[in-house]
This record gives structure tokens, sequence and C-alpha cells, in this order.
């Protein structure tokens, strides 16, 4: 993979109500890679919240950042307010163009269709967000993360985690991504098996559904 001026350049998206493991969850992992340096990019640098007012700085402007090796768009609530946002449309396009590899958390896939990025690609977002992404031409794929040519997307948020480790064994190796995984104990056995809507009763898929149209009106 090539590398700027000797430091390989992951730059991450960053707006409010992103959702916070979509950002922290692969910052965690792709910041282990040698060499390289993530940017928190934003339309103008500041700080910004998540739903519950988590805060994370955006030290770069969309300018400052515009050929990065990596590209992460992840995900959230407010990524609905960007999908018409041109200047982050044009700037997700034109980084694309350089990139080695362009990837996305969860519904940040969505702002990927928008830019006109997955049109008859195979992707993959959120499973509520599904028929959202097909719109964009998308080929849906249910699956926890998807390849298809230098685009990388994961299912929702804790996916991510799953993606970031699979690309970092593409630019190091599968022995150092194994190495971290281990490092962070990432071994999940969770106490419920109602992790997707093929498992968890309707009635709670349904409140889901509910709760995702009201947060985007």
């Amino acid at each position: 993979m090539a590398h700027t001026n000797g430091i390989l350049t992951i730059a991450m998206l960053l707006f409010d109500n992103y959702t916070a493991l979509d950002v922290v969850g692969p910052y965690e992992v792709l910041s282990k890679i040698p060499d390289s340096k993530i940017y928190m990019v934003a339309a103008k640098p500041g700080i910004y919240k998540n739903i519950k007012g988590l805060q994370l700085s955006a030290e770069y402007a969309l300018k400052d950042i515009e050929n990065p090796d990596i590209l992460v768009i992840p995900g959230g609530f407010g990524i609905d307010a960007l999908l018409n946002d041109q200047d982050i449309l044009n700037w997700i396009r034109n980084a694309h163009k350089t990139s080695t590899w362009t990837v996305s958390v969860c519904s940040g896939a969505i702002l990927l269709g928008a830019a006109g990025l997955l049109e008859n690609r195979k992707a993959t977002t959120h499973w509520n967000r599904k028929e959202q992404l097909a719109k964009y031409r998308a080929i849906i794929q249910n699956e926890r993360y998807v390849t298809d040519g230098k685009i990388i997307t994961s299912a929702g948020v804790s996916a991510g985690i799953d993606m970031s480790l699979y690309l970092l064994s593409l630019i190091v190796n599968e022995s150092f991504a194994k190495f971290v995984q281990l490092g962070m104990e990432y071994d999940p056995k969770p106490p419920f098996d109602s992790g997707s809507p093929e498992k968890a009763p309707t009635e709670m898929v349904d409140k889901i559904r509910q709760s995702t149209m009201t947060n985007n009106k």
C-alpha cells in the first residue's frame, strides 16, 4: 500500500449524531497499523456529539485531507442529514478516486451510496437500512462485511470491528491482525442470541424499526 510522505493516512469522517462504536471500534483496530495516522475529518473542525452527547473532536476540515490512503465512513442517525451535502459527497468521491481502500460502517454505506460509489456493487449495512441502501442500486448482501473491489462495507455497529480486523489482515498480514484481535480480547460470546432480526422477537424488531423512523424525522 502506498504511503503519503511515509505515513499511511486514514481519514475518518465525523458528524453530529454518529454512532460511537462505528468510530471507536475501527479506530482501535486501524490505529495499530504501523506507520499510520488517523485524521478525524469533518465539514468544519470542531466538536461533534453522538445522540447521547459523547464528544469527539475533528481537528481537520475536508480540504485538509483530500487524498487519504484509507477513507472510513462511520454511521449513525446523523447520516441522513448528510445525504444531500454536496461538499461532503464531493469530498468522498474525490477521496475515493485515489484511496487504496474506501470502507464504511453500518449506515455509513448509505453515504457511499449517495455519493454514487455503490451502484451495481455488492454491499451491506445495518439490517434496518438495507432497503434504503438498495435505492442506490447497491447489490445487498447479508454478511458481516462485504468486499467489492477496493470498497468494504460492514453491517451494523459492532460489525465495523470485524471489517477493520479483516482490513488489517490485508494491509499488514493475517498474523498481525490475529495479534491485534487477541490484544483486544475480541472474542464475542453475547449473553443473548438476539443480535439479528432473524433471531430477535418480532415485536423487538418492530420497535427498532419505529425508533429509526422517529430519529430520522
